[in-house]
């Protein structure tokens, strides 16, 4: 026992002095064992608090630029616009010349014959020579004949009295008949009629006239009680633009 007396003593003493503890329960140069078992695991720690908020990084350089990128759809269209303000009235332009007024072209005539008159000559034109209405001149009732001045599409009309003989007359344009009438005498001892017309297309310097039969188909009258007429008038003319006349 005294041996282990004075080890005793000098661990006391260390201990009283507050020196390291032994690692792994070893105590140098007094226990040269073999080497303890591993420990446990410790138990997992807790989060510990957040850290201090870094500095804030230096600017980089600028990137390269991008694509261009598809164009967007139109937007719709904006509010109306107020109305602008209404501008100066300008100068008045000058007058121009009158225009003259157009009159459509005109062509009529109406004669009769006299009382006094020849016996008419067949094949010739018989002329009515007591002039009713000619106002354009177109007809001459000396000679019996319409001269056309203005191209277009006529109406001819012959009202003929006829007494003690037979009558026959025909429309004639350029010595061609148009129309032919007849009527045979019966032996009636009073006047009758024979009427005729006919259209007759004209170019300008034709010419119509009436024309009685040969033999005796001569029986045209006039008296105080009783005429026979031509008449002729323009119902259109062919001219597209039609000529201004006085």
């Amino acid at each position: 026992m005294r041996p282990l007396l004075p080890l005793l003593l000098l661990l006391l003493a260390g201990l009283a002095s507050g020196s390291a503890p032994l690692d792994d329960n070893k105590i140098p140069s007094l226990c040269p064992g073999h080497p303890g078992l591993p420990g446990a695991p410790g138990h997992h720690g807790s989060q510990g608090l957040p850290g201090r908020d870094g500095r804030d990084g230096r600017d980089g350089a600028p990137g390269a630029p991008g694509q261009k990128g598809e164009g967007g759809h139109p937007g719709l269209p904006g509010p109306r616009g107020e109305a602008g303000v209404r501008g100066e009235a300008g100068p008045s332009g000058a007058a121009g010349p009158a225009g003259e007024c157009a009159v459509p072209p005109r062509s009529a005539f109406s004669a009769k014959q006299s009382e006094s008159r020849a016996p008419p000559s067949p094949d010739a034109p018989l002329p009515f020579d007591q002039v009713l209405v000619n106002e354009q001149g177109h007809y001459d009732g000396a000679s019996g004949k319409f001269t056309c001045h203005v191209p277009g599409l006529y109406y001819f009309a012959v009202h003929a009295t006829v007494y003690r003989a037979s009558l026959q007359f025909d429309l004639v344009k350029n010595g061609q008949s148009v129309a032919s009438f007849f009527q045979f005498f019966g032996g009636w001892p009073k006047p009758a009629s024979l009427s005729g017309g006919a259209l007759v297309r004209l170019e300008p310097e034709d010419q119509v006239w009436v024309q009685v039969g040969v033999g005796d188909y001569v029986g045209i009258y006039a008296s105080v009680k009783t005429d026979s007429t031509f008449t002729g008038f323009l119902v259109y003319s062919d001219w597209h633009s039609s000529p201004v006349f006085a």
